[in-house]
């Protein structure tokens, strides 16, 4: 949301209204005004220590009016860390979202459990009656974060919401059965106290979690590190690495792959020329032709970046894509000749991302084309140098979301076209 498009901010101000209504009933309901402090000071508490604190909302769904679960977690949301400069939006988007999430699986809880199975322990009728409000929870969350991801960022609204809701069903269940233990406790003579030892074993588990992140977010600015470098040795293409990070997606997300592998194949994209690093700059800056044997040294960066990104074992395929990006389906490419399906699907997506950003970015031997004749040109070579597959799916997504390639080198002085790329799309430099 850096740059969030009118359409998404109107999404947010919609989600906000009703947001508010669903808390209109607050003055005319008896609440449990001390419950509803508690449990909104815990969820306040757990979502600046570990994120999104879904227990605590669940287990006010199962012990509070709707419109009083709905409350619980607008003070924390509102409160909470929102990476990024528009943190207002974000927290408001949040606030709103969980609000508008909670107040359906409450009234689901409601409609279903008319003797309080919680308070009468009645197994495993009060399991039905709440997996039913979870399922509420989860059906209408994930519906918020694909309308607006949607919206946003024009992914396809269905394939994004049935993603998100697979990856999110499992995880929002276990924490419906901790929040349903919570209320179990929370009504039993033990009182509230006895709840919050659900919590505990949660924030160990949480607390894992957070170190995964945190090596996770260790591993990204290690990769950017490596790609800022490139940038540098390699002054001509500075940003081609970003440009073809965010072309291997657009080629993915059309081939409908899964966020997972999208994101393994955005680094692929990223750190597809790290091995530069690895080529003697006066090659890779060089104006005029190269020699046959400048074009070996320089053929080697395939596998100087293999051997510098094979110990991030995150990457996962990315490091296939690393080492074959330069292959061609019909065995001529380097650097070990493999042809057809030989090829790994990571490095035939990057090759299509890489030669498509090379020919539309001016480079220095080599004006930027326009972006029809780039893809003219990929078609062209589709079957022999590239998959005709991702090709198609990059003129597919580029028709329905256009492309605005930077210039990576200064256009005041550009020679002639390099001999080795006129005919060549993606030729390496």
């Amino acid at each position: 949301m850096e740059s969030t498009p009118l359409r998404a901010r109107v999404c947010i101000g919609l989600v906000a209204l009703g947001a508010l209504c669903s808390m209109y009933a607050l003055p005319s309901t008896h609440i449990p005004w001390w419950a509803v402090a508690l449990l909104a000071a815990l969820y306040a508490g757990g979502e600046r220590l570990s994120g999104s604190f879904y227990p605590v909302l669940l287990a006010g769904a199962f012990l509070l009016p709707p419109s009083a679960a709905a409350l619980v977690a607008v003070p924390g949301a509102l409160i909470a860390p929102a990476g990024g400069r528009q943190q207002p939006l974000r927290r408001v988007w949040r606030a709103s979202q969980l609000a508008v999430a909670v107040w359906p699986a409450a009234w689901v809880y409601r409609l279903l459990d008319e003797r309080d199975a919680v308070v009468a322990a009645e197994f495993p009728h009060v399991l039905v009656h709440a997996g039913a409000a979870v399922l509420a929870f989860c059906l209408v969350l994930t519906a918020l974060d694909g309308g607006i991801l949607a919206l946003a960022e024009r992914r396809p609204l269905r394939r994004t919401w049935h993603e998100l809701f697979l990856r999110s069903l499992a995880p929002i269940a276990v924490h419906g059965l901790a929040g349903l233990m919570m209320a179990v406790l929370w009504r039993s003579p033990y009182g509230p106290v006895s709840a919050l030892l659900v919590l505990l074993p949660m924030c160990v588990s949480w607390w894992a979690f957070a170190q995964y992140h945190r090596e996770n977010a260790a591993h990204q600015a290690t990769i950017r590190a490596l790609v800022q470098a490139v940038d540098i040795k390699d002054g001509y293409t500075r940003g081609h690495s970003e440009r073809v990070g965010s072309a291997t997606m657009m080629i993915a997300r059309e081939l409908g792959l899964a966020d997972e592998r999208v994101e393994v194949l955005r680094f692929a994209g990223i750190l597809h020329d790290v091995g530069k690093l690895g080529v003697p700059t006066r090659l890779l800056r060089k104006n005029g032709p190269l020699t046959p044997e400048e074009r070996r040294v320089i053929e080697l960066h395939p596998e100087y970046g293999h051997e510098m990104v094979r110990g991030i074992s995150f990457l996962g395929e990315a490091r296939a894509a690393v080492l074959h990006h330069h292959e061609r389906l019909d065995g001529t490419g380097y650097p070990y000749g493999l042809s057809g399906s030989q090829i790994p699907e990571s490095a035939r997506v990057v090759a299509v991302a890489d030669a498509f950003d090379a020919m539309t970015s001016t480079r220095s031997y080599s004006r930027a084309r326009p972006v029809s004749v780039a893809l003219r040109e990929l078609e062209k070579c589709a079957g022999s140098q590239f998959d005709p597959r991702m090709v198609g799916a990059l003129v597919r997504a580029v028709d329905q979301h256009g492309w605005h390639p930077a210039v990576t080198a200064d256009e005041t002085a550009v020679p002639a076209l390099h001999p080795q790329v006129a005919g060549a799309p993606g030729a390496p430099r």
